[in-house]
């Protein structure tokens, strides 16, 4: 081994071990920094020598932007769900049940039910091999690139006494102040939200690019080994060894010798569980013993060893005291509940969203009503329903939607088949303006260095009316603002020179055309290249770009039809923002594979399954995840989906190999 390798191979090591120290036991030993300088250096040396490339490395963990859809795998061990109750009446039930079949001294494990999204992970000689949903309890989806970007989830495991092969099960989660970042940026960006961290880490695990996945920072917790050689035959002894193996299991998990001792554990998490920083929503008890476990056995739906308790939703009653509404970037009226203040699920609740005129109409509001609020995912405020015996001759009458802008008075409109309302005055109406600059500076687009105050005062000060004008504000003009200095203005403006190399797909983003995000700006810059083609483009031709449906493409065909936004762009483009592809990712598209549909299965020695993606598109390819009569090649490496093999000899479909592909594109 040379001395490349042995450096990339240590610091894959001390980059694992930091990884486990931070993400599971909550204890890091070096700083952020120091952390990044290691993941940077690793980097630098895998990019320097793909040789030893290894999909496994922490580095892989960011995620690739490639797509593809998922394969469904079958489960080798059922995947079935638990029996539910409320009562603990029917938990005294399950426990005398359980002690009449067994006949013999038994013991119940207590665990929390996180709420989140199963997986099952499966390991092959101490490296994560598959990740599987759920699905339908006998087949799931393959999510394996994506839950490698999970950290608190080994990709090689610590020790050497875990068996050869084994499985592992748990809950995918959000943890609620990655919830809320999440949240706050799908508000900024006049996307829906989340509803509560379950959906939001269901939603992500199922997103077809990994690097979304790894920007979300999921969380895992396990709770469920099987195998042929699992260390002992105590479930909560085996979860103790995955403790030692590097998996994050859970600490809070207890042995119950009694029913009562079952029920203190149930009264505890009750009121404790508020204090964690994860979603639950009740108590999973599992006989300890697999010898017994298997004894039970299973009914057609749920194994008759284990049973899940719900907590109660915690609802608190108070006063509607009105409703505001709240005008975003892109006109979308959002109207919001003013509440008495009361105390729900640790905090106090003084707002709920109502999301929009049906949601309101539903509930038949009247202003002064008594109504019911609960934390959805214990997260976002919400009023599930209204008191209407508490009504009196002094509540108020009925709250009807606004039909005018509550900042610019346009007359709202409402598109059909859209729930929300929205201010068309998008030229004259304040928030909207100085939403679509705030939008235009952030991180995530132009990454101009500064927030919403300063944008406050720009507008204010009659400098800025648009994004092009933040390239035209001068060094006198903010040193006449209060609170400037030297070093803020120089600031300023070199981040605004700075910005004018910011990538195009990131531009497109930045542009804030109405529904076009993060993927849809890459699809558009990398399918038609420049902002001119974008311009002119049909509403066939954006419909034919991957990810672009029929109302995305209709709001930028909208977008581009005002003059006012052609002026808009121009000036950007005068003033120096990359408009086009650059000419290295230009130089590389070719159309050698235009028209051609590819599915890829297997593992490959040359290229990962994401490069191989890359390839394609970038040669004018179209990827897609399943077999049907449109596919022109599946590329095939080792071991490829029996499924996909079949049905590719029934449709006829060529299949060709690693070398096969690179000759189609002139790289052997």
């Amino acid at each position: 081994m040379n001395d490349i390798e042995l450096k990339i191979r240590q610091l894959r090591k001390e980059l694992d071990k930091h990884n486990h120290n931070y993400y599971v036991l909550s204890a890091p030993t070096v700083t952020d920094r120091e952390f990044d300088d290691m993941m940077k250096e690793l980097q630098a040396l895998e990019a320097q020598h793909p040789e030893y490339f290894d999909p496994l490395s922490p580095s892989q963990r960011v995620g690739s932007d490639m797509s593809g859809e998922f394969e469904q795998i079958e489960h080798q061990y059922l995947m079935l769900s638990l029996g539910n109750t409320y009562s603990e009446g029917e938990i005294k039930d399950f426990y005398e049940r359980t002690a009449r079949a067994l006949v013999e001294p038994f013991e119940i494990v207590a665990e929390l039910k996180y709420d989140g999204t199963s997986i099952s992970l499966i390991y092959e000689n101490g490296e994560l091999k598959r990740a599987i949903t759920r699905g339908d309890g006998t087949r799931g989806d393959d999510v394996t690139a994506n839950v490698r970007t999970i950290r608190s989830i080994p990709l090689r495991l610590s020790g050497d006494n875990y068996p050869s092969r084994f499985e592992i099960r748990g809950e995918i989660l959000l943890p609620y102040i990655e919830f809320e970042r999440i949240n706050r940026q799908r508000e900024a960006e006049e996307e829906p939200l989340f509803a509560n961290p379950r959906n939001a880490a269901s939603g992500t695990l199922k997103q077809l690019h990994p690097s979304i996945v790894a920007e979300r920072r999921l969380d895992a917790y396990l709770y469920y080994l099987l195998g042929e050689n699992l260390p002992s035959d105590s479930h909560f002894d085996n979860l103790a060894a995955a403790r030692s193996w590097g998996f994050k299991i859970p600490d809070v998990i207890r042995v119950c010798k009694t029913v009562q001792d079952v029920f203190d554990y149930i009264t505890y998490w009750d009121t404790e569980r508020k204090n964690l920083p994860i979603a639950t929503d009740g108590i999973v008890l599992k006989i300890n013993s697999l010898r017994q476990q298997r004894t039970l056995g299973f009914t057609a739906k749920s194994p008759r060893w284990a049973i899940a308790y719900k907590f109660q939703a915690e609802r608190a009653e108070t006063r509607l005291n009105s409703v505001s509404y709240q005008v975003g970037r892109t006109g979308v009226i959002t109207p919001v509940a003013n509440l008495e203040p009361v105390q729900l699920a640790g905090t106090v609740v003084k707002r709920a969203s109502l999301h929009n005129a049906d949601i309101i109409a539903e509930l038949d509001l009247h202003a002064g009503d008594s109504v019911f609020v609960e934390k959805g995912g214990e997260i976002i405020p919400k009023i599930v329903g209204v008191n209407t015996e508490a009504r009196t001759f002094m509540t108020c009458d009925r709250i009807g939607f606004i039909t005018h802008c509550p900042e610019c008075g346009a007359m709202l409109k409402r598109t059909e088949g859209e729930a929300a309302h929205f201010c068309p005055n998008e030229w004259d109406c304040p928030p909207q303006i100085k939403g679509r600059i705030e939008h235009f500076v952030t991180r995530r687009a132009m990454n101009i260095n500064i927030g919403p105050e300063t944008v406050e005062d720009l507008y204010n000060a009659g400098y800025v009316r648009n994004v092009a004008d933040l390239y035209t504000v001068k060094f006198a003009d903010l040193m006449r603002l209060k609170g400037w200095q030297e070093k803020s203005a120089r600031n300023y403006l070199e981040s605004i020179e700075a910005s004018k190399q910011t990538p195009f797909e990131r531009v497109i983003h930045a542009l804030g055309i109405r529904f076009v995000g993060e993927t849809g700006a890459k699809r558009l810059a990398k399918t038609l290249v420049t902002i001119e083609n974008i311009e002119n483009a049909s509403l066939e031709q954006l419909t034919a770009v991957e990810d672009i449906g029929q109302r995305i493409a209709q709001s930028i065909v909208n977008f581009f039809a005002d003059e006012r936004n052609r002026l808009l762009v121009s000036r950007l483009k005068e003033y120096g923002v990359q408009m086009q592809l650059s000419e290295e990712q230009q130089t590389l598209r070719t159309d050698r594979l235009q028209g051609l549909t590819f599915v890829i299965s297997g593992t490959f020695a040359q290229h990962s399954r994401d490069e191989y993606k890359a390839l394609i598109e970038q040669h004018g390819g179209k990827n897609v995840g399943s077999v049907s009569g449109n596919t022109d090649y599946i590329l095939a490496g080792e071991n490829m989906g029996p499924a996909k093999l079949e049905k590719a000899q029934k449709l006829g479909v060529k299949i060709i190999n690693e070398t096969d592909f690179l000759n189609l594109i002139h790289e052997q």
